[in-house]
């Protein structure tokens, strides 16, 4: 059984102790002898009662619903359902009480006493009309009833839980997406990332270089779409793209001789929506941890997309500490997360460190 946090138990309790209180109420109502709370309390009978529809409650709740039904395991769930049906046919849990604490007599002298015509409810056991125990009593119409309003409780909780996991994770969602966008722009705004970029800029600027409007431009680009375009949980995957190889053409301006790119996209982008800034952790990643200054490295970025899926492929040499690769978790945990929530059942993300490389291999399906 899942563990009932505190507001919970506490409902739990409260609606138990309500259904309890409402075969109280109607013996004492309907009695005209001498029956007193505490007599009814005392009885076997009432516990019984009370005992036989709380375990059905949790065995339906925290056993056939998510063990058996939520695992399509239907067949078994309904045969059990159909067993449950027939004990309350057999247990008549309701009428058993009714008819054991009527007039709050000692079991013996009720089985000897025809039962009191005031109270109008079904018809009286066999042995208390003096027939054979053991005989025909009709159907418990009331136990029935009970039974299914606790089934349709339990059921309407379940939806209620669920729709409330639903909306949290809808929210986490949402938390994390802020959160990866957050993320990437302190990454452009960050003061070295600037510094690096505005003097290459200048640098172009002084020596009167012809892309030098271009490399503004691409800057302007990324803080535009990071601040203005990605208020959605999907945009065109050539939105995406054209921010990833702007991305892209500012950091090969920092790159020296010793880092070799290899970044293409190939396939139709056309009519396709991705993610916003779901690829850019992995791309941020590749610069950030694979290059170096005394060593040479290959860096991989390719995007393929096809008419049913979109593969993406990074891969970098590991130059990095494990204790700054540990920091890329905390941005690879948040893409995770979105994956799952806005790819459920629709994705698959791989990544191995082998080799003193570090490679990451996600796609995405239609």
């Amino acid at each position: 059984m899942k563990q009932l946090r505190l507001p919970v138990l506490a409902t739990h309790i409260t609606g138990w102790l309500l259904f309890q209180c409402l075969p109280l109420v109607f013996i004492l109502g309907q009695s005209r002898n001498n029956t007193s709370l505490l007599d009814i309390l005392s009885h076997y009978h009432y516990w019984q009662f009370s005992f036989y529809y709380v375990a059905i409650f949790y065995l339906h709740s925290y056993f056939l619903l998510p063990q058996l039904f939520a695992k399509k395991r239907k067949l078994v769930y309904f045969i059990l359902m159909l067993l449950l049906v027939l004990s309350v046919f057999k247990v008549k849990p309701f009428e058993q009480l009714i008819f054991s604490t009527r007039g709050g007599l000692p079991m013996e002298n009720r089985m000897r006493q025809p039962p009191p015509q005031d109270i109008k409810f079904g018809s009286p056991p066999n042995e208390m009309r003096g027939g054979p125990r053991g005989g025909n009593r009709g159907i418990d119409i009331i136990s029935i009833t009970l039974f299914i309003m606790i089934i349709t409780l339990s059921v309407a909780m379940d939806l209620t839980r669920k729709w409330r996991e639903t909306t949290e994770r809808a929210a986490r969602a949402e938390a994390d997406k802020a959160n990866a966008e957050l993320s990437f722009l302190k990454a452009q705004i960050n003061p070295h990332f600037l510094f690096n970029t505005l003097n290459n800029i200048y640098s172009m600027a002084v020596t009167k270089n012809e892309n030098t409007a271009g490399t503004i431009m691409k800057l302007s680009n990324i803080m535009r779409y990071v601040t203005d375009d990605v208020n959605e949980d999907y945009v065109s995957l050539q939105s995406e793209v054209d921010c990833i190889t702007d991305y892209i053409d500012l950091q090969k301006l920092r790159l020296g001789k010793k880092v070799s790119l290899e970044y293409t996209v190939t396939g139709d982008l056309e009519n396709k929506k991705i993610t916003p800034l779901i690829l850019m952790t992995f791309i941020e990643n590749v610069f950030k941890y694979g290059t170096s200054n005394h060593e040479h490295s290959s860096l991989v970025i390719k995007l393929l997309a096809t008419e049913s899926r979109i593969d993406f492929l990074t891969q970098n040499p590991l130059f990095a500490t494990d204790r700054k690769i540990e920091r890329t978790g905390i941005g690879i945990d948040n893409t995770k997360k979105r994956l799952e929530h806005l790819y459920p059942g629709k994705h698959k993300l791989e990544i191995t460190r082998e080799n003193g490389m570090f490679t990451v291999q996600l796609s995405l399906y239609s």
